[in-house]
Formats: structure tokens, C-alpha cells, sequence
């Protein structure tokens, strides 16, 4: 931060307060004029001149004319002039350990340019380290009203892709939000990377929803809480909707786990389909309304069918840039044995011992055979000699 001079760093801080996300004339003229003068210009310190009038009209592929953009918004951000205070929310910042990365900080994200005039003007930041990069992101997200099937595949794509090395994003909201989140932070404990990041649609010095303190704490300490509104502020529909944008900008692949016809979820899954990111969706029972969004994706082609983590890794890179990864199955004890071996493992006794004669008995092998496979189950790990005959033992 100490690389960006302070007028920038206060200007784009004011900024933020002063335009809602998304202020597509706000935007033009921090573009057309720079970060400094543009808060001079909205807050009346310096008059803007005709030239820069047609150049925000330009931009925005408008008419500069009776109806200019420029003055009409200046009047909308009048009543917000004097709740700007960018020095109180950088000193909040400076006490809850969290920073402003504005597009001239080192760390800026380099994908949010994708949105175009669409950027942030900053993003207001809580967690250690550097924010990760594109191509190591992708986006879970889904209904606020999950399923049990919809938990467990999100718990399972999070921490088989954060398995992989990947950071999981999302919106610290309730239902799949939540699961993705918690997953990516079980896994990811003693990684040394991000395991997950939450892009808030409220300040970050604020737990929304409540019922998520508990986790959106525990993010902020390991991963990110991210927002491009100043703390303090509070969240609204419109701001929840902005939000999916830089979700979808910064993630390589955008998953939808569970999604109901109409969803918010969908939303960031066109926005990523608007910036060219690749969209994955998981199908789900054809009588379930909460997958009824999942199948629409995947219908209109929208979206591609994923399954698993190791598909998804794959959407994230170049075709074959990840090694298949077989199913995870649980390794059984009689994998690998011959079958003489696995019909005397049979025979072993769990808790009692067992004699070489009752064994080749139950198994029925001979004796012989019964001593040479015992000596090559000792040898695994599988059977144990006792005083008085063999047990079986568990598999190290």
C-alpha cells in the first residue's frame, strides 16, 4: 500500500463510498479524469469542462447533450458528500488488519480488468498475504436453501479442488456459500495457500449474514473477506447483485452446486459466461426445484455437466493439464492378496487367537499352505502370532 500515493489511496476510498457498485458514470469519469480530480469534480472543488463532459459520454457510448450524464449524477451524489470520511475507514482497515488494494497497488488483481468499465475502484481487503491469482480460483456457489446432496457434493468438490491447490471463492452467504467455504477451510488448515476467499456484498468490518460470524471470522484469519464498498456499509440487493460480477471476474471456472430456476447463483454464472470464464453445473434429481437452475444451464448449454473436482481442475487449464485422478475407493485389506491368502485372512480371528490346524480346517488349506501364507500376511501387517496360535491384525 505504501507503494500508491496517499492522494490516490484517499481519493479511491471516497470514491467508493461516494458511488454505488457498478456506477457505470462514476466509473467513466474516475477512467476519463483519474482517481483525484474525479473526487474534486464530484464533490464540487474543480468544474469539469466540456471536453471531459463528452469524453464521460464517450465512454459510456452516449450523446453528451441536454440531458448530460455528468451533471445529472452529480446531483445524485450530493446528498453523499458528507459522509465521506476515507481517512476514518483506512484507520478502520488499519485496525481489523485488513487493507485497500486499489488498480495501481502491485497485488491489484489483474482479472478484474476483464470487467472493463465495469472494475472496482478498489477493493477493500481483510486476510494475510497476497490475493491469488486467476488462474488457482474458481467460484462454488448455489441456493441459499441447500439440500443434503447439494452440501455434500459442494463439501467434496471445495476440498478436492483445494486438494489441487486451488482457492475457493464464493459469497459467505447461507447454504452453498457456507459449505464450500467451510470445506476449503477444513482442507486447506495447514496449506500454505489460500483455501478460500468470500467477496462480501457489505463492508467488511461486517459478519452478514449473522448466523455466519463464526465462519466469515474464520475466513478473514486464513483466507479473504473482499468487498468493494467502504466498512460500515450495509448490504442491499442491488449491491448483492454487483457482487457476483467480481466472483465470477475472479474465478478461472464459476461452478453452480444447486440452483432453484430463478437464483442468484445464476446470475454470476452469466456473468462469468460474459467474460468468457468457462461454467460448470451439477446435476441433480429432475424433481428437485433446487437443481431446476443447474439443468437450465446445462440445457440452454450454458453451462458443462461436472461432476467431481478432477473435472472441474480440468475447465480450470489447458485440456490435459491435470492428471486423471481415478476414484477415490477405500483400500481393502484383501486387495492385492492371492486367493489362498484371502481365504486364510477369512479364517483369522478378529479378538480370539486360532490355531494352524483349525485354520487350514476353516480355510480349508493344507497345513502347509496355512504356514507359508500366514508368514506372508505377518509380513503385511495382517496377521499377528499370539502365544498360543495367530489373530487377525489391521492393515498400517
Amino acid at each position: 500500500m505504501s507503494s500508491v500515493p496517499a492522494d490516490v489511496l484517499l481519493s479511491r476510498a471516497a470514491l467508493s463510498r461516494l458511488f454505488e457498485p457498478s456506477d457505470a458514470v462514476g466509473l467513466a469519469l474516475t477512467v476519463a479524469a483519474g482517481p483525484v480530480d474525479a473526487l474534486r469534480i464530484a464533490t464540487g472543488s474543480l468544474k469539469a469542462g466540456a471536453q471531459l463532459h463528452h469524453e464521460v459520454a464517450g465512454r459510456l457510448d452516449l450523446d453528451s447533450g441536454p440531458h448530460d450524464v455528468l451533471a445529472e449524477a452529480l446531483e445524485r451524489w450530493a446528498p453523499r458528500l458528507k459522509d465521506l470520511a476515507p481517512e476514518r475507514d483506512l484507520a478502520t482497515m488499519g485496525r481489523l488488519g485488513g487493507r485497500l488494494v486499489v488498480p495501481e497497488s502491485p497485488d491489484w488483481p489483474a482479472a478484474l480488468g476483464d470487467l472493463q468499465l465495469a472494475a472496482p475502484l478498489c477493493l477493500w481487503v481483510r486476510g494475510p498475504g497476497e490475493l491469488p491469482t486467476l488462474k488457482r480460483v474458481v467460484a462454488l456457489v448455489g441456493s441459499r436453501d441447500s439440500t443434503n446432496y447439494g452440501n455434500a457434493v459442494t463439501g467434496d468438490l471445495a476440498s478436492g479442488l483445494v486438494g489441487r491447490g486451488f482457492t475457493i471463492i464464493s459469497g459467505g452467504a447461507y447454504g452453498i456459500d457456507a459449505q464450500a467455504h467451510r470445506a476449503a477451510l477444513a482442507v486447506g488448515g495447514g496449506w500454505e495457500g489460500t483455501p478460500t476467499l468470500a467477496v462480501m456484498a457489505c463492508g467488511v468490518d461486517r459478519y452478514y449474514p449473522a448466523g455466519n460470524e463464526e465462519l466469515l471470522r474464520a475466513i478473514a484469519g486464513q483466507g479473504f473477506l473482499v468487498s468493494e464498498i467502504p466498512p460500515g456499509s450495509s448490504p442491499t440487493r442491488w449491491r448483492f447483485l454487483q457482487r457476483n460480477r467480481l466472483i465470477a471476474a475472479l474465478s478461472a471456472v464459476t461452478v453452480v452446486v444447486e440452483a432453484r430456476w430463478r437464483s442468484g447463483a445464476l446470475n454470476t454464472a452469466h456473468h462469468a459466461a460474459g467474460l468468457g470464464r468457462p461454467v460448470g453445473a451439477v446435476p441433480g434429481s429432475v424433481h428437485s426445484a433446487n437443481s431446476a437452475g443447474c439443468h437450465r444451464l446445462l440445457r440452454d448449454g450454458s453451462a458443462v455437466c461436472v461432476t467431481d473436482a478432477a473435472e472441474v481442475a480440468e475447465m480450470a487449464g489447458p485440456i490435459g493439464s491435470e492428471p486423471e485422478v481415478e476414484p477415490a475407493v477405500p483400500v481393502l485389506d484383501h486387495d492385492g492378496l492371492p486367493v489362498q491368502d484371502i481365504l486364510l485372512l477369512d479364517a483369522l480371528p478378529v479378538r480370539a487367537t486360532s490355531t494352524v490346524d483349525k485354520l487350514a480346517s476353516v480355510a480349508g488349506l493344507s497345513t502347509r499352505e496355512v504356514i507359508a501364507g500366514l508368514s506372508r500376511l505377518e509380513i503385511e501387517g495382517l496377521a499377528a502370532r499370539a502365544n498360543d496360535g495367530w489373530r487377525r491384525a489391521k492393515k498400517p
